[in-house]
């Protein structure tokens, strides 16, 4: 008998190893390496063949006029740069339960109202439980054509036969391929079913969705190669105590990255939310301390969100500092300038700092914003409702200048907002078309001056 070779796989990261390991040299990670079958490589098998194209000039290529395909939702046609590149591979991710499936599904509608032939693949639900969806967000078109299949094989025969615009798997860690032994799911079974579905997308010029489980961290199960692999990766966010939902471009080859699109889940399904700005400000109170409004860029869209803080006295040893929707370490640091610099005594105060809404802002620009927040708590005084701060804070306390400040201040102009605290190195020359008025600092003492 043939004797079956196998290998160990890190399931985190695909790093391939000969024998077990408690930990794996390429990612760190700690128990992730599993056995699975080598897969053994036929001579004639199309999958090993290639593009079999010769090498060409640059200026030989010819484009098409129409290498875009236009959604038809805003928001999905900004985080693609456009609209869907033909031959193109997109990998979305979201917790379970998140929308994944439903926001594909009125993708497909979209298209398929538009007159594209679109299929959406399905191996983890029956047609019968599609249509039920599908009824309730109002998908019904003779375009949109629902195969549920996990065989691999199948689901390419399809896709040949069928040649439609675009297509949907959901999900990839449910497509099972016969040329190994392993279970659907596992890393070998990712890797090989993406590559054959990506190398069929490149040669048909035919866009493939791929939608991924993620694991309990949120990042998209499987090896991380499979992130490589794609044209583009969106994560699709959202907080179950809020109806909004996020949709992120963390990677896009085609377009700028960490772009973003807000939906409101509704009863019909996803809607598009056209300005996040007013829906993130809607609650704000008026006359709070501790609460402030920052411009923050995501991708090439500004939006104002509000930060919030609670300055208050530990009852315990080690004061707490609790953050949601900033970085944990970054807050600690500010509160550690504010200390040594502005003689603000924070080292034994609770800090809990909230971003308004669930969203994640990860710009350095957000610093000014949470300096201000904090004093604002501390001192129990509350911040002109009209105001918007963003700069970036350094270790010996200078506010330090940022990208894209004349489409922030737009964007807060148009809201409404009559004054903005930024950086002194900002030039006036750029503002000569907003009437918000500009106030510049280099410090953190003419910060709280001018706050106060």
């Amino acid at each position: 008998m043939r004797k079956i070779k196998t290998v160990f796989f890190c399931q985190n990261c695909g790093y391939q190893s000969p024998k077990w390991l408690g930990r794996c040299p390429a990612c760190g990670e700690w128990n992730q390496f599993a056995e699975e079958e080598m897969r053994k490589v036929d001579e004639g098998d199309p999958f090993q063949i290639g593009f079999n194209e010769s090498p060409m000039p640059i200026e030989a290529i010819e484009l098409d006029d129409n290498e875009r395909i236009k959604i038809g939702i805003a928001e999905m046609d900004r985080v693609l740069g456009g609209g869907i590149v033909k031959g193109s591979s997109v990998l979305v991710g979201g917790d379970p339960g998140i929308g994944k499936s439903t926001l594909l599904l009125q993708v497909l509608q979209n298209l398929a109202h538009a007159g594209h032939t679109v299929l959406y693949i399905s191996g983890e639900e029956s047609a019968r439980q599609i249509k039920l969806r599908g009824n309730r967000i109002g998908a019904s078109s003779n375009n949109l054509m629902i195969y549920v299949e996990i065989s691999l094989e199948a689901i390419m025969h399809q896709i040949e036969y069928l040649k439609p615009d675009v297509v949907v798997v959901d999900s990839i860690q449910t497509i099972y391929s016969s040329k190994l032994s392993s279970a659907p799911g596992s890393v070998g079974q990712v890797r090989e079913s993406s590559e054959r579905l990506i190398l069929l997308s490149k040669k048909t010029g035919v866009p493939i969705f791929l939608i991924g489980h993620v694991t309990k961290d949120g990042a998209i199960a499987g090896p991380k190669v499979l992130e490589h692999m794609v044209d583009a990766v969106l994560y699709f966010q959202g907080d179950s105590g809020h109806t909004f939902r996020i949709i992120r471009g963390v990677k896009n080859r085609y377009g700028p990255t960490n772009e973003i699109g807000v939906f409101e889940m509704r009863d019909h399904g996803l809607f598009e939310v056209t300005n996040p700005s007013a829906l993130f400000l809607s609650e704000r109170p008026k006359g709070a301390a501790g609460s402030v409004v920052v411009p923050s860029m995501e991708g090439t869209r500004p939006i104002l969100v509000e930060i919030q803080s609670l300055v208050s006295e530990t009852n315990f040893g080690v004061p707490r500092r609790t953050t949601i929707g900033v970085d944990h370490n970054r807050v600690s640091l500010l509160a550690a300038v504010l200390d040594k610099i502005c003689g603000l005594h924070l080292v034994n105060h609770d800090i809990f700092i909230n971003v308004a809404g669930g969203v994640r802002l990860n710009e350095p620009a957000v610093d000014l914003g949470i300096v201000s927040s904090l004093v604002s708590g501390f001192l129990g005084r509350p911040i002109d409702a009209g105001t918007i701060v963003c700069g970036e804070v350094g270790l010996t306390g200078e506010v330090r200048g940022i990208g894209h400040i004349e489409t922030r201040i737009k964007e807060a102009a148009k809201m409404g907002f009559n004054r903005c605290i930024l950086p002194r190195i900002v030039s006036s020359d750029v503002f000569s078309e907003t009437d918000i008025s500009l106030i510049r600092i280099s410090n953190l003492k003419e910060l709280i001056d001018e706050l106060f």
